[in-house]
């Protein structure tokens, strides 16, 4: 008997807005720069210590890095092939990526940070404040060939 695809309805609308940009970047420290309408939204972030931020992987926006969906884990050394939502390939269908990074300051609409791994001209999608409480599972399961390599 022939298995039935299920339809899956996404519906609605989705609009995205840049919040800002990185403006610079190296190994240490990063300036992300918050467009002016969006500045009153940095309000107490000086509290935290650490915050998330998601920004455009600008530079794998094309048809072919969307289209790809295996991937070698490169900086894991691994000689396999994954599911991109099975590791944090910078190719992936909606090219979005996700950095915990160590708030240095914030400074009017300038946040310097430490660990950002956005490259200068990322454009920033949005900023949430790390809270270890709902952040961090401690007894969260992963693939060995997760324990080695840089961090992502």
């Amino acid at each position: 008997m022939k298995e039935k695809k299920k339809k899956i309805n996404v519906g609605g609308r989705a609009e995205l807005k840049f919040i800002g940009v990185v403006e610079s970047s190296d190994e240490m420290e990063a300036e992300v720069q918050i467009l002016p309408e969006f500045c009153k939204g940095l309000k107490g972030i000086n509290d935290f210590s650490h915050i998330t931020i998601l920004y455009w992987i600008h530079l794998r926006d094309s048809e072919k890095e969307r289209r790809t969906l295996l991937v070698s884990p490169r900086k894991h050394a691994v000689d396999f092939k994954r599911g991109v939502f099975a590791c944090r390939s910078p190719s992936r269908p909606n090219p979005i990526g996700l950095c915990v990074v160590e708030l240095m300051k914030a400074n009017g609409c300038t946040l310097t940070v430490r660990g950002l791994d956005a490259i200068e001209g990322s454009p920033i999608i949005d900023i949430k404040p790390y809270i270890p409480r709902a952040d961090s599972i401690s007894n969260a399961r992963v693939p060995d060939w997760t324990l080695n390599g840089p961090p992502t």
